[in-house]
Parts: structure tokens; C-alpha cells; sequence
């Protein structure tokens, strides 16, 4: 609540209205009129809508269109946290101060903890495991929750921003989202420093990073979620399309644009995309 809070009034302060009119043109220009899928079940009640075959495609072409559209950014993501998990513990702890005086620690602490976020390329998915490692090498509370906090400023949704809203909206979100880490960090360790609510006792490194890959409820749910992605993926092969500018797959059904060249029928994620084909294809 905190950060959101503390979000709303930083973007309210330093984000002005030509600016945000500027970032939504620039939005609707990258889309180029990539639309989603309107729900061919819309208006059916719910029971009927999960068990329609065109409802669940609708949703799969959606889906697919979201990883289509970021796929570069979420595979960069990986390959680099690949590496990044690579690096030994000690190596993320050594760049924090444990031994000054506390406003000096805390203090660079706080601010740390957004950047080994950024560089070590991990988000809400494996943010909790490093930040486990970082707080038994002996970092400060609130630097360890700033570290959790940062999960937004990774380089790959970073370059969603800038791809989306301009350079200059995403300078400032990025430095926006930067100060609110660190105050939200201090406020939450404020808070639970005096509600006593600090933990006195830190674990090892070695009981933390010593913790094997076990089948449990976890693993159990990534197996699941990953055959319904299969699964997703399944139904846009049958009546999807490929849109000849953006490279998405639309659903064929859907009443998408659609433009005739050479006697080929062409599908469109939206009219933006239509209108560049045919640009391109005029004689």
C-alpha cells in the first residue's frame, strides 16, 4: 500500500498531462492496432462461456499475441538470469556494507538493493530466493526489501516501457519507480523496526542455497500451468493466421481485417497493420 501510494504521488508530481498524452500516442502508434480478441461467448453466462470452444480460443489468441509481442524481452530476461544465477552467493553480498555504522549502512543498503535487482535480472518469479541469500549474508531489512520491491525495473520491462510509452515517460517512471523502492523500503522497515517486527536471528547461506529441486506443490502447479500454455498454444494452430507486418497469429474467425493480394487472403491483427500491407502493396 505503501509503494502504490507512494507511485500514485510520484507520478502525479512529475508526470505532467502533455507528457502522459505524449506516452499514449506513442502507445497507440507501437501497438498499430494490435488488438485483442474480442470474446466471440461475450454476453453468455459463465458456465456456458467456459465450456465454449470459441471463448477458449479467443483467450488462447490472446495469449499468444501477449508472448508474441514481448517474447524478445522475456527470453533476454532468462538468458541473462541464466547466467546471473551462475555467480556465487557471495558475490551479491559483497557489494553491500554490514560492517559501518547504521545510518551509513542503511542508507547504502537501500539504495543497492534496487540495483542488484536490476543487474541480477530477477522479478516477482525469483526475486524471494535471492532476497533470502542477500538477508542471511547479513544485509540491512530494509535493503533486502527494496531489493523486493525493484522486481518492476528489470531491464526487460524497462524496455517494454520505452518500447510502449518513449524514452522520456520511461526516464521518468524508471527514476519515479527508483525513489519510491527506497522510500517504501525505509518506511517498511521503520514500521516494523518499531513494531518489533524485524527478525533477530538470520539463517545460514549454506541452509539457503544447499536447498535441492524437490517435487512439491510448486513443481506440481508449473506442470499444470505449463500443459494449459500447451494447451492454449494448441488452439491457435488450428484457425490462426499470421499477420504478414507484425508477425502475430490472429484468429481467422474472429472478424479480423483481412486484405486480398495475388489472389491470397491476408489476415490483420488490427487496421494499423492492414494499412502498412496495403501501403506497401499498392500498385
Amino acid at each position: 500500500m505503501i509503494l502504490i501510494a507512494l507511485m500514485w504521488l510520484g507520478v502525479r508530481l512529475f508526470v505532467t498531462r502533455q507528457l502522459e498524452e505524449q506516452a499514449r500516442r506513442h502507445a497507440e502508434a507501437a501497438e498499430a492496432g494490435h488488438l485483442h480478441a474480442s470474446a466471440s461467448a461475450e454476453g453468455l453466462p459463465l458456465r456456458t462461456r467456459l465450456t465454449s470452444l470459441a471463448a477458449w480460443s479467443d483467450v488462447a489468441h490472446n495469449f499468444r499475441g501477449d508472448w508474441e509481442m514481448l517474447w524478445k524481452e522475456i527470453a533476454s530476461g532468462f538468458l541473462i538470469a541464466g547466467f546471473i544465477s551462475l555467480l556465487p552467493a557471495d558475490f551479491f553480498n559483497s557489494l553491500f556494507i554490514t560492517d559501518a555504522s547504521q545510518p551509513w549502512r542503511l542508507l547504502e543498503n537501500v539504495v543497492l538493493g534496487p540495483i542488484v535487482a536490476i543487474l541480477s535480472f530477477v522479478c516477482s518469479v525469483g526475486n524471494a530466493p535471492l532476497a533470502a541469500v542477500l538477508w542471511a549474508g547479513g544485509i540491512s531489512f530494509s535493503g533486502v526489501i527494496a531489493f523486493i520491491f525493484a522486481d518492476l525495473l528489470i531491464v526487460p520491462i524497462v524496455l517494454a516501457y520505452n518500447k510502449y510509452y518513449g524514452r522520456e515517460l520511461t526516464a521518468r517512471l524508471v527514476a519515479i519507480m527508483f525513489a519510491v523502492t527506497v522510500l517504501a523500503a525505509l518506511a517498511v522497515d521503520g514500521i516494523f523496526t518499531v513494531a518489533g517486527l524485524v527478525p533477530s536471528e538470520r539463517p545460514s547461506i549454506d541452509s539457503v542455497t544447499s536447498r535441492g529441486v524437490s517435487l512439491n506443490y510448486t513443481a506440481f502447479l508449473n506442470i499444470i500451468f505449463l500443459a494449459v500454455a500447451a494447451g492454449l498454444f494448441g488452439l491457435t494452430v488450428r484457425h490462426g493466421a499470421q499477420d504478414p507486418v507484425c508477425g502475430m497469429t490472429v484468429d481467422r474467425r474472429a472478424g479480423k481485417p483481412t486484405s486480398n493480394h495475388e489472389g491470397k487472403t491476408y489476415y490483420f491483427c488490427g487496421e494499423g497493420c492492414k494499412a502498412k500491407f496495403e501501403a506497401g502493396h499498392a500498385h
